[in-house]
């Protein structure tokens, strides 16, 4: 009788620890099976490393359903990168590693992944080469003399799978394990003395673990400095994995890349993508086929045997951060990741965090600096104030707005106009009692969406009809206050009738092809005015852009986030250097009611530098991150004393905790109420980030316990290094 092995497995549920399954022989960590859990068959990953409980009754252990061997056991690199971030963020382990994963990984059933073979002729191919009749036949014979992939070929000519089977059927083409083409990269472009500089100290590192932060302003060719690193790191060899915040940025970067390596095989990870494609990126790259990965947060888990060099990409921004289940912040794990890599890792901004900039001012983080635009005759926009104060406003709109988007309109040159706001309005009130369109499953008002006749909440997704009369009074005057995308759209199309108006928010963005179709239509000179949310910000480059208007900014000004100041400026100053990259010279207008206010006096001088020296003061003062670290603990219900029962009973085991820890709350969360469930939190504090966590962990096995005890509907979570209150 054969001996049952007893395999410790991760799986996709909230538990913290591996479950014990057994198998007739020992199975390697990182394989990918299938069992039973409860009445559900789930796929699970088997872990060696993890200590089978003692006194365990075989009797009562399942076996293993399945060994899911269509592809080689997940790489240690992966697993311990997974152990790293379960530990750090407190989050249970099984999730972790599953939320690692594409989609298509996660499931209990094998993949089919694209063929990344290498055909090539053999001697008996060689002697026949196929009738010069067939221009088609003898110009892919022609190409096989070298290696090539299905792709490759299929490049060249359409029927080329039909041609490769005939030509395997016939023993004339061998089938070969992939290799990379040789290594191709265009004309780079000439670099000013601040980048060569900034790419001769990246070079200098290369091989070794090294954080740089490259702080360059707005147009002043960071990515042509990566470029010409990752030409570098290619030519040696190795892979290259870069993380940029938003999908909607991909279109323009790929093709930049693409048209500088087009010989290189790219991957693309992001959420946009189908499973099967997401799966098949993320496999290139483990397998080594991806010579760079390009994507966002997730893709800082794919494993990368060569990996060369890390880049993160406006790192300064808040989407890096994952806001449920595990609550990672890819821009820390790329950093970790490439130091147990030992390469360098690049965090580029013109706007970088205050975390990053407290890095480089403790000596951990070295700093690189770009204080010129790339662009020759390119200079950094004017920027300007308009007081509102006393002035009466067009539908959001100045009267020196208007005129300025006029000007720009005479000289057929573009303006961006920026609300960080979609819809028509952010909010429907009557003119009678004061009753306002308030969301009845959040602590938000619903916004007004007029072409769809809808009042949307763009929290929870809840929608309803636009009232005929207010529902409180009944009194038919109900009237949209403020401005969103929709009615400025309209707004300008009446002030300004001949502009040609291109609105980009996420209700018009929603399908696949959208930014290739703005792109076209920017670069084809169809666009006078873009109008759209902070999707407009992030990096774009809008060569013909000289104007950029910013509304309705003065909200951050006066949030209960301690953040909302430092988020404020970040996008202030990303969206004003989308003006003047070219020859036009560039200018900023922000309609303000706080023209005095230290962030915009900032703003116009450019002045990142003291605007950042000024927050972390500030910061040090209130002892507030990065001065110190920071986890909460959140909890939600149906009842609101539910969620702070639960925390007052954790708030009762933390007398126990070794100082220097303090511990804030009970408190609602500045969202109260989300999707129906109230919500409060415990905020823990220590300037001491090692002693937080090990006070934390120490925690987790009360808390578990704690909740199974709970309200039945209570949920809780917990979030280090939180980027929301």
């Amino acid at each position: 009788m054969t001996m049952m092995q007893l395999i410790s497995v991760w799986l996709d549920v909230p538990l913290r620890g591996a479950f014990t399954y057994l198998h007739p022989q020992p199975l390697a960590s990182g394989q990918r099976v299938k069992v039973a859990f409860g009445a559900r068959e789930l796929c699970g990953v088997v872990d060696n490393s993890v200590q089978v409980a003692e006194g365990l009754d075989p009797a009562r252990l399942k076996p293993i359903l399945a060994v899911l061997d269509d592809l080689p056991p997940l790489p240690e690199a992966l697993l311990q990168q997974v152990r790293f971030a379960a530990r750090y963020y407190l989050h249970p382990q099984g999730p972790t590693l599953f939320t690692a994963l594409p989609t298509a990984l996660r499931e209990a059933r094998a993949v089919t992944l694209a063929d990344r073979h290498c055909y090539q002729l053999n001697a008996a191919g060689l002697a026949a080469p196929p009738s010069a009749r067939s221009s088609v036949k003898l110009q892919l014979w022609q190409a096989l003399h070298a290696p090539l992939d299905r792709a490759a070929l299929r490049r060249i000519h359409p029927q080329a799978t039909a041609f490769l089977k005939q030509g395997l059927a016939a023993g004339h083409i061998d089938r070969l394990p992939w290799q990379a083409p040789p290594l191709l990269v265009a004309a780079a472009l000439a670099l000013n003395a601040e980048q060569q500089a900034a790419l001769d100290a990246l070079a200098a590192n290369l091989g070794r673990f090294a954080p740089f932060l490259l702080h360059g302003i707005t147009g002043s060719g960071k990515t042509e400095v990566y470029l010409q690193l990752i030409a570098k790191v290619l030519g040696a060899g190795q892979q290259v994995l870069v993380i940029i915040p938003e999908i909607n940025l991909t279109p323009q970067l790929i093709a930049r890349f693409t048209q500088r390596f087009p010989a290189s095989h790219i991957a693309c990870l992001h959420s946009g993508l189908a499973d099967g494609e997401r799966l098949q990126g993320w496999v290139d790259g483990w397998f080594g086929v991806a010579d760079i990965v390009i994507g966002t947060r997730l893709a800082v888990f794919t494993p990368l045997p060569r990996l060369g060099l890390v880049i993160v990409d406006e790192e300064h921004d808040g989407s890096f951060k994952q806001q449920d289940g595990l609550r990672y912040h890819a821009r820390d794990l790329a950093v970790w990741r490439a130091s147990q890599a030992r390469v360098p890792v690049i965090l580029g901004s013109a706007t970088p965090s205050l975390e990053t900039v407290a890095n480089v001012e403790a000596g951990r983080y070295r700093k690189l600096q770009l204080n010129h635009r790339a662009h020759a005759s390119a200079t950094l926009p004017r920027i300007g104030v308009v007081d509102t104060r006393r002035q009466k406003l067009d539908d959001g709109l100045s009267a020196a707005v208007i005129q300025a988007l006029e000007q720009r309109l005479a000289r057929r040159e573009m303006s961006l106009v920026f609300i960080n706001r979609r819809g028509y309005s952010p909010v429907l009130a009557c003119t009678g009692c004061g009753w306002t369109s308030a969301c009845q499953h959040c602590s938000a008002r619903m916004v007004l969406h007029l072409q769809a006749r809808q009042l949307r909440c763009h929290h929870c997704g809840a929608q309803q009809r636009v009232p005929l009369q207010c529902p409180a009074c009944g009194n038919p005057d109900v009237q949209p206050l403020g401005e969103g995308t929709q009615r400025l759209e309209s707004a300008l199309a009446r002030l300004l009738p001949t502009a040609r108006i291109l609105r980009i928010d996420r209700d018009t963005t929603s399908h696949k092809a959208a930014w290739d179709a703005v792109y076209q239509r920017v670069q084809a000179g169809e666009v006078d005015i873009l109008l759209g949310t902070q999707m407009l910000a992030k990096g774009h480059d809008f060569g013909a852009l000289s104007l950029v208007v910013v509304l309705g900014s003065d909200g951050g000004l006066y949030s209960a986030d301690y953040r909302a100041s430092e988020r404020l400026f970040a996008q202030l100053m990303q969206v004003s250097g989308r003006a003047g990259r070219a020859e036009v010279a560039g200018d900023v207008i922000v309609q303000t009611q706080w023209p005095e206010h230290p962030l915009y006096l900032a703003l116009m001088a450019h002045d990142f530098d003291g605007f950042a020296a000024s927050q972390l003061q500030e910061r040090r003062e209130a002892g507030f991150p990065p001065a110190a670290s920071q986890i909460i603990l959140r909890a939600d219900a149906p009842l609101y004393s539910d969620a702070e029962a639960f925390l007052q009973q954790v708030l009762s085991l933390c007398g126990e905790l070794p100082p220097p820890l303090f511990v804030f709350g009970p408190a609602p969360a500045l969202m109260a109420r989300l999707a129906g469930r109230e919500r409060s939190q415990l905020t823990f504090e220590s300037p001491d980030r090692a002693a937080l966590h090990a006070a934390l962990r120490t925690l987790l096995p009360q808390l578990d316990a704690l909740a199974r005890k709970a309200a039945r509907q209570l949920r809780w979570s917990l979030d280090a290094d939180p980027q929301e209150m």
